[in-house]
């Protein structure tokens, strides 16, 4: 049985979905930290995240193929620990948790990272790797509590210099990785459940098309406008996460 939401929940869900979608694509990354926030305009915010796991896990599969072997192996390895982590301390405190106390902080930092490096752009050198499990704990927290964990993997990677390539590569498999520790602590809170799953399933294929057109429009974007298109990303998402969170 499908969930019985509006047609604007339904027209929000159908939108959120194939933005991930091309975000997964490798275009414009940061734009798919949006679709729960954007979800949550018509339904709760962890019916949301329950409803787009699945989603993201079938998208995770199209971005993985047809970005593997380009993605910087010793990158994810290092990254790997701290999400798990980030993701166990979510699993453990999604109960006592303020969700706009998260999202305000979340979008402070994007947009902190978004003025800096437009007011800066030659200030973002390589940074160590020691900051991964850092990084990866973010990632795997805000993830874990609203799949929003693009802007402490952007704020890491980024400084690393990778060739877009490299980029999209260990973005998409960091991401199927982090999204893959999600899937027991979410069936064990009852975030999925029979009714999201066939929600989900119903949506697999605008996932598909938005995943495709992600990887058609970011081979036509040189490497220059493309981390400039993260950065506006970021800073887009900053404003609606702040937003959503004083609202």
């Amino acid at each position: 049985m499908l969930p019985d939401y509006s047609w604007l929940a339904w027209t929000l869900i159908v939108a959120s979905t194939y933005l991930t979608g091309v975000s997964k694509g490798g275009f414009a990354g940061g734009f798919g930290t949006l679709s729960v926030p954007l979800m949550a305009l018509a339904i709760g915010p962890m019916e949301a995240a329950g409803l787009l796991l699945p989603l993201l896990l079938a998208m995770d599969a199209f971005t993985v193929k047809a970005w593997w072997g380009h993605q910087a192996g010793a990158e994810v390895r290092r990254l790997v620990p701290g999400m798990a982590i980030g993701v166990v301390i979510g699993t453990l405190l999604i109960g006592s948790l303020d969700e706009n106390g998260v999202r305000l902080l979340l979008g402070l930092v994007s947009l902190a990272f978004a003025a800096y490096m437009l007011a800066r752009p030659a200030a973002a050198r390589p940074i160590s790797a020691r900051w991964a499990w850092p990084a990866g704990l973010g990632c795997g927290f805000t993830s874990f509590l609203a799949h929003a964990g693009a802007p402490p993997l952007n704020l890491y990677l980024i400084p690393r210099r990778l060739s877009k390539e490299a980029f999209i590569a260990t973005m998409a498999v960091s991401f199927a990785l982090v999204n893959l520790m999600k899937v027991g602590p979410y069936l064990w809170l009852g975030e999925i459940n029979l009714t999201s799953a066939w929600a989900s399933l119903l949506l697999v294929p605008v996932a598909w098309g938005g995943v495709h057109s992600g990887i058609w429009l970011q081979r036509r974007v040189s490497e220059v406008l493309f981390y400039r298109l993260v950065i506006v990303a970021m800073a887009a998402v900053g404003v609606q996460l702040v937003v959503k969170a004083l609202g």
